[in-house]
């Protein structure tokens, strides 16, 4: 992934220049996305150690992957999901806007990667080629065989009155190419082919109230593979890799399908995305949380983000890793040995630029990679008068004590020795909160996190590794308002002076961490 992404090109022939597109019709800009948008584009595009001999970099292209439907059914039809991290042949993105205007405009940009074959040829007596898989030349440079990418996008505008009247369709694939360059001395030559890929893009429009529009955006490989057997790394020559698309306008605003405005609710629920998550661009609106709303802008992906995702501003450029971690990655690239790197860098042109980038980053961009705090809980006003310093601040956490610490829970106060009935909530709990609801389970400590929150370790009754999950500190982490004190319980003793005020950290003595 190019770049840490937060929560706080070449184009094809069908292209439209976006300074061709006249601004009171296109509406806000897609640039303010244009780096989320490329991080989407080339997530996974090469992994550390960003070398052709590492074997988790043969098995590449991974996200929002459409390849030619013959090949992708042949064993039968896809099964839809809400991101695109398995093989289809289309997507479909579903989502809700408000018009504001009556010469409404939508703009859509569709996305993705085209697969480049990059042969090394080295030169024969006779004044042919053959290929090979590495070449080293007079000058000490080693040209690898690999398979590179191609950014390409095309961008289509549309009245939406236009719309409501026809659906629109426009073809977004790429043709054939081949590119040849000669390497120093005669030693042969680096050919890239392209094969054509064809696909195209529909949209259409449906009125489901005054000023409330439903817009379906699908995207389909229309290609055949030539032989729907072929290995995986045959037919992706043939697919659309990392496909998404940037949808804007003049005169609409888009809402959110993450946190919808409660009246939306209903027509929300309604709306199909089928390998994709379609969310909100841009800022938020001065003064907001930057959650729910609306938005001018919209990101369809494959990968699934939150509401306006934004790249860490720490984030010195790509690193092309799945969740990446630009401080340990770039730790682990200083490590590579002179001939790890000269491999890197006949690897790939991109991996070459994180070397080089790597090599010259200045100490003081490095020292910024270490952490950032986005938002920092108040000092907080204890009920006799003085002022707790928060967690950052010295003495933030004096006073707190796990094990006696105790909370309310539904006029009952909990703490360590209770026992009490689990009732995780649907919202926001994981699988193995909901395998557990419903048993009982003894408190071990109350945890106070730097946000603020209170969470009760427990350890489960009928759980016959029990006692050696509280020897080793090992427990499972509740909301108090999870929780059910049960009748047959010692009451521990109220601690009146003292307020639970976040701890420096949100893991306990032994590792482990609430939720």
């Amino acid at each position: 992934m190019p770049d840490a992404v937060t929560q706080d090109a070449v184009p094809c022939a069908a292209a439209v220049d976006d300074g061709a597109l006249p601004a009171d019709r296109g509406g806000p800009g897609f640039e303010q996305l244009s780096a989320v948008a490329d991080a989407v584009l080339y997530e996974g595009y090469l992994l550390y150690p960003y070398r052709r001999s590492s074997p988790k970099n043969r098995v590449r292209w991974q996200f929002g992957v459409l390849l030619p439907r013959n090949w992708v059914e042949r064993d039968g039809p896809v099964v839809a999901g809400v991101s695109g991290s398995a093989d289809s042949w289309y997507q479909r993105t579903e989502c809700l806007l408000r018009v504001r205007r009556p010469d409404a405009a939508l703009r859509v940009r569709v996305r993705y990667l085209q697969m480049r074959h990059k042969q090394v040829e080295a030169a024969d007596a006779d004044g042919g080629h053959r290929p090979v898989g590495s070449l080293r030349t007079d000058d000490g440079t080693a040209h690898l065989t690999f398979d590179e990418a191609v950014p390409r996008e095309t961008d289509l505008t549309v009245a939406l009155d236009d719309l409501f009247r026809q659906d629109v369709t426009v073809p977004v694939g790429a043709a054939a190419g081949t590119e040849t360059r000669p390497l120093p001395s005669g030693a042969g030559r680096v050919v890239r082919r392209c094969e054509e890929i064809r696909a195209s893009t529909a949209l259409t429009a449906e009125r489901l109230a005054p000023g409330l529009v439903r817009l379906r955006v699908r995207t389909e490989n229309t290609g055949r593979a030539p032989d729907p057997g072929a290995a995986r790394a045959e037919a992706l020559r043939h697919a659309l890799i990392a496909t998404h698309c940037l949808v804007g306008g003049a005169g609409v605003e888009f809402v959110s399908l993450i946190d919808p405005p409660p009246d939306l609710a209903e027509h929300v629920a309604a709306c199909r995305n089928e390998f994709t998550f379609p969310v909100l661009g841009g800022p938020a609106p001065a003064g907001g949380d930057g959650a729910g709303g609306t938005a001018a802008v919209l990101l369809s992906s494959p990968i699934i983000l939150p509401d306006r995702p934004r790249v860490a501003p720490e984030s010195p450029g790509d690193l092309h890793d799945a969740a990446e971690i630009d401080e340990i990655l770039t730790l682990r690239t200083l490590l590579l040995t002179d001939e790890e790197k000269a491999e890197a860098r006949a690897t790939d042109p991109r991996a070459a630029a994180i070397l080089d980038r790597v090599d010259t980053m200045p100490p003081e961009v490095f020292a910024r990679l270490h952490g950032a705090i986005r938002s920092l809980a108040p000092a907080r006003q204890e009920p006799s008068g003085p002022v707790r310093p928060a967690w950052w601040q010295e003495g933030g956490d004096d006073g707190l004590s796990p094990a006696t610490d105790s909370v309310l829970v539904g006029g009952v106060r909990v703490g360590g020795g209770s026992r009490v009935r689990l009732r995780p909530h649907g919202r926001g709990a994981d699988a193995q909160d909901m395998f557990l609801a419903g048993r009982t389970a003894r408190v071990a400590a109350v945890r106070h996190d730097v946000d603020g929150g209170v969470h009760l370790a427990v350890t489960v009754d009928d759980d016959p590794a029990s006692e050696l999950h509280t020897w080793y500190g090992r427990f499972h982490y509740f909301r108090p308002d999870e929780l059910e004190p049960l009748p047959d319980q010692r009451t521990p003793p109220a601690r009146p002076d003292h307020t639970p005020t976040p701890t420096p950290s949100d893991t306990d003595s032994e590792g482990q961490q609430p939720r």
